[in-house]
């Protein structure tokens, strides 16, 4: 089993990247394999809403970045998306390729678990736990849970680690990833039947 564990922040090495290794070293002890992937700081292309990719199959901009976390979520089991907190939400770079991933890549998304992780200086993670939360719950992945939100406190880069209830709430998502990916192993004969979408907008 993999998890992959996306690190939204520009800063390689920052709080949010520090958040994520608590977590996938208790992956790594629980038996379970990670890779991070950071999105870095080269601009990332928004979705332009040309539906290229339900013809392609993947994204038609194919940035580097973007062909990496496809790649990666196509051969995950599990998912956890950390950002730090930017004006109460996510960063911007983190959605805009957040929004082009799901939107191309959703026939390998379903029944994957996945959680969000916020790291902030002081407000505004619940908000950016919410909006992440969004991607998974429209794509039919169990949202995984720990003993608080998902949240860890710091500003500076390392202040993260002087936050020892956020580090303790990484390490239970950790666990609880485990455990329900280890319940999900026989996900194939558990999945219900699905009916055929159907799609509105509001004028017919």
């Amino acid at each position: 089993m993999k998890v992959l564990l996306i690190n939204g922040s520009p800063h390689k090495k920052g709080n949010t990247f520090l958040a994520l290794s608590e977590i996938g070293k208790t992956l790594e002890k629980e038996g379970v394999d990670f890779d991070i992937v950071s999105i870095g700081t080269k601009t990332i292309p928004g979705c332009i809403a040309c539906n290229k990719c339900s013809e392609l199959g993947y994204c038609m901009f194919e940035d580097e970045i973007y062909s990496l976390v496809r790649k990666k979520m196509e051969e995950s089991d599990g998912l956890i998306v950390g950002s730090p907190v930017y004006y109460a939400g996510p960063n911007g770079s983190l959605c805009a390729l957040l929004d082009r991933v799901f939107y191309s890549c959703s026939r390998f998304l379903a029944y994957k678990p996945a959680a969000a992780v916020a790291v902030c200086r002081r407000g505004g993670a619940t908000a950016t736990i919410d909006r992440l939360n969004k991607y998974f719950t429209i794509m039919n992945m169990p949202v995984v849970s720990s003993q608080y939100w998902n949240i860890a406190y710091g500003q500076k880069p390392g202040e993260v680690m002087q936050d020892l209830e956020g580090l303790q709430t990484m390490r239970t998502l950790a666990r609880n990833m485990v455990w329900m990916l280890k319940n999900l192993q026989k996900k194939e004969e558990l999945l219900l039947e699905k009916e055929s979408p159907v799609r509105m907008n509001f004028i017919r």
